[in-house]
């Protein structure tokens, strides 16, 4: 099968063909691309491979047959088929399970001797609030983990059975924990960041927002935020439409996974993504923040079609009127807050729904004399940074994506 019938006819979104052209083959030491016959048929692994994580992930079907027959429910199922694999021991690192302040947390650190205090990555993994394990990111995150850096990862509770504000508070009593006995791990005070991709960037924004300006702990030397979901105010933006289709994250997904976080459901998610469930003189307070109008032209060129507009529900918005707090939706902070931040790194993916989540937030962020370092990966999509060497591919962009991460790390 070729790869124009292939994209058809899993019609998975008119941008899938190009997203497999782009990451089908695999990494060499020569970094060249295969071609002939080898590349196509490594182009329809590709497509094969994300068509089947992204029916996994998205369509439920799968996870009702189950529920039905009383074996799981839906989400029980979806956290089970995205279980990374195990990895040996690594001998060049110490890795312990511990708990801060009663929250889960996986150490890694180098045994190589130091001459000083290391520096310290603190990450949030993503999955939407309702999936993700440590286990994704083995293989990438040990790429990031370099001889001076003591690494520290999260395992905060997960909706629907633990709605906000549960996740959002693990994240920040593990992180003023961590940041209070820095010393005793060997780590300097003033060289902590933190870090999480997709919701895991959410909280990492959160977490940043509400340690800017404490007097009783030592600032964040930086925040990394990897293609991070930021606002559910607006899921109409250029990205959530452009890439509606495209694998690993659909428009509507990204909805549930916000509503599972809120309430423990996803009751009234076509209002939500009509865009019902904002009051007009909310919707204008914040359009300065989270609008098209603050896009770049040049994110606005491909596949856009005018939204209608919508009735306000007052109704629903009473169900779902903490989407405008600034711990669940970072982007609607003010800028008295923003102004503190800390140093910043964003990663965005073209082909990612949440692209102008991030591209609104290095805005506010600038706007606000904050430094950052952002890297767009034009070729990239939601989730690439995890699927890093997943299941024997390795995708050249992912791989931009994790060098550009580690970096900016080394530059701080």
């Amino acid at each position: 099968m070729g790869r124009s019938s292939l994209s058809s006819t899993y019609n998975t979104g008119s941008h899938l063909e190009r997203v497999c052209n782009t990451f089908a083959w695999p990494l060499s030491s020569s970094g060249n691309s295969p071609s002939g016959s080898y590349s196509t048929i490594l182009c329809c692994y590709c497509c094969i491979f994300l068509q089947c994580i992204c029916i996994l992930q998205h369509y439920p079907s799968s996870g009702r047959i189950l529920e039905k027959t009383g074996l799981c429910n839906q989400i029980t199922f979806g956290r089970y088929v995205r279980q990374g694999r195990k990895l040996g021991v690594d001998p060049k690192l110490f890795i312990q399970d511990l708990q801060f302040n009663k929250v889960p947390v996986r150490v890694y650190q180098p045994k190589a001797t130091s001459d000083g205090r290391r520096r310290a990555l603190i990450f949030f993994h993503g999955g939407g609030w309702v999936f993700g394990s440590l286990e994704m990111y083995k293989v990438s995150l040990r790429l990031v983990i370099k001889r001076e850096s003591y690494f520290t990862e999260s395992w905060y509770r997960l909706a629907p059975e633990h709605k906000y504000p549960d996740a959002y508070e693990d994240c920040l009593n593990a992180t003023i924990h961590f940041m209070k006995n820095a010393e005793h791990y060997g780590v300097d005070p003033a060289n902590i960041t933190v870090c999480g991709d997709s919701a895991g960037g959410n909280l990492a924004a959160a977490v940043s927002q509400t340690l800017a300006g404490r007097s009783d702990l030592p600032s964040l030397r930086a925040q990394v935020l990897i293609y991070p979901g930021l606002q559910a105010l607006d899921f109409n933006l250029p990205s959530y439409h452009q890439n509606r289709g495209v694998p690993l994250l659909f428009r509507e997904r990204a909805a549930f996974f916000a509503l599972q976080y809120l309430n423990g459901h996803a009751l009234h998610m076509q209002e939500v993504l009509e865009g019902s469930h904002i009051p007009p003189d909310m919707r204008l307070k914040y359009r300065k923040w989270v609008s098209p109008d603050h896009i770049p032209p040049k994110f606005k060129v491909r596949g856009l079609k005018p939204c209608r507009s919508t009735d306000f529900i007052a109704e629903v918005y009473e169900t779902v009127k903490r989407f405008c707090e600034p711990n669940l939706c970072p982007l609607l902070a003010e800028d008295a807050v923003v102004q503190q931040l800390p140093q910043s790194f964003i990663l965005t993916c073209e082909y990612d729904v949440l692209r102008d989540d991030g591209l609104l937030y290095k805005k506010r962020l600038e706007d606000n004399g904050v430094p950052v370092t952002w890297y767009h990966l034009e070729d990239g999509f939601h989730g690439i940074i995890s699927l890093y060497d997943y299941c024997g591919l390795s995708f050249p962009s992912g791989k931009r994506g994790l060098d550009s991460i580690v970096n900016f790390l080394k530059s701080l």
